[in-house]
């Protein structure tokens, strides 16, 4: 495992590095909810960016507990590890990463780091839900033995965190 990855928990002075990490290195589309208007990072999407993050993990009663994820010393993506609701003691994992830096070993070593902070936090079981096309997530879950399921245009698996390295 890369050992220059490291998380960082998402506060007021990292979330603008953060946003600027996607504005520098990924689609709208990959990071956030969609935003009606033109492609690209137009202003009303930065703020809306900015809006999200307050909203999820920054507010009074955050719904998920997000991390930037660095490489070093610079701000790559951001990692997040969200409860579910009527699912027992589970967490759901989520990842963005910047395009220069995926297929470097940055999401193996960002997931191992969610898994240990989901055992950590107490929780059972991690779910991952990720698309058909996602071929660095299916081949990260075949390294640890994790199978799978495809239903349409979801690809999802669950994660025994008791039995998971």
């Amino acid at each position: 495992m890369r050992s220059d990855v490291t998380l960082r928990p998402l506060d007021e002075n990292r979330l603008l590095g953060l946003l600027n990490a996607a504005v520098a290195d990924a689609d709208p589309r990959e990071v956030m909810p969609p935003v009606a208007g033109p492609g690209g990072w137009t202003a009303e999407r930065k703020a809306a960016f900015l809006r999200f993050h307050h909203s999820r993990s920054l507010s009074a009663e955050p719904v998920e507990t997000t991390y930037v994820i660095v490489v070093g010393e610079t701000v790559v993506g951001a990692a997040r590890l969200c409860p579910l609701e009527d699912a027992g003691h589970a967490v759901e994992a989520g990842v963005w990463i910047g395009r220069s830096h995926r297929g470097s070993g940055v999401g193996g070593a960002v997931f191992r780091h969610l898994l240990a902070l989901a055992r950590t936090a107490g929780f059972a079981s991690l779910f991952v839900n990720t698309k058909p096309d996602n071929t660095a997530v299916h081949r990260l879950l075949a390294a640890l033995d994790i199978t799978p399921v495809r239903d349409g245009d979801a690809v999802t698996a669950w994660v025994d965190l008791a039995a998971a390295g």
